[in-house]
């Protein structure tokens, strides 16, 4: 099944808003000179942290990507719930899902062989060595996204995802369905993110 993206449609103040209120007491201390973009993205880690409940090995740090945003945009953010930090990356989409190569997602899909991305929640495995070097498996926990280990869905770098390809065609290159990274930045994905973390990816409109 293939979803499409309503830009449109996305609604971003509600986020911003709900954060501060739903943040625990001691992020909201440390983060409370934050931007209402970081408070966001944190409220929307501790979420879908929450959300996942014991299938995570570890609830400190969440990745959340944020599809509804052009791929030479930073929107892959590592959400550090412990000390109320964000940190923020660019992250590729798949083929499937940008059939016009524009930088702009325009579709969700979990069906094999659409190359597309999958939106929802997943956990990150272990480490292993693929066709782009070290990676990072992926486990599907949603309706969704639950065909991304068959799908070879993970997290791994990528030379068409380097700044210096956006700097040249003004976009990042497209994966089949896994999140690419540049290879100078997949270094905090392996060590912040991989062994039993969150990684959450929708179209929230707060990049």
């Amino acid at each position: 099944m293939v979803a499409h993206v309503d830009r449109r449609g996305i609604l971003t103040g509600a986020l911003a808003a709900a954060g501060a209120a739903a943040l625990p007491a001691r992020v909201f201390a440390q983060a409370s000179s934050a931007s209402p973009r970081d408070i966001a993205i944190l409220d929307v880690a501790r979420r879908e942290v929450e959300r996942a409940g014991s299938v995570l090995w570890r609830r400190d740090i969440a990745g959340i990507a944020d599809f509804a945003v052009h791929s030479a945009v930073p929107r892959f953010h590592f959400a550090n719930l412990e000390n109320g930090t964000v940190r923020s990356f660019r992250v590729s989409h798949g083929t499937g899902s940008d059939p016009e190569h524009d930088g702009y997602l325009n579709y969700y899909s979990d069906v094999e062989g659409s190359n597309c991305t999958s939106r929802g929640a997943y956990v990150t495995w272990e480490w292993y060595k693929g066709r782009y070097g070290t990676s990072i498996r992926l486990g599907g926990l949603d309706p969704s996204n639950l065909n991304a280990l068959p799908r070879a869905i993970v997290m791994h770098s990528a030379q068409y995802a380097t700044a210096d390809h956006v700097a040249t065609y003004g976009r990042m290159g497209r994966s089949n369905g896994c999140f690419a990274m540049d290879p100078a930045d997949f270094r905090e994905a392996l060590w912040n993110l991989s062994g039993g973390r969150l990684l959450f990816a929708d179209s929230l409109g707060i990049s």
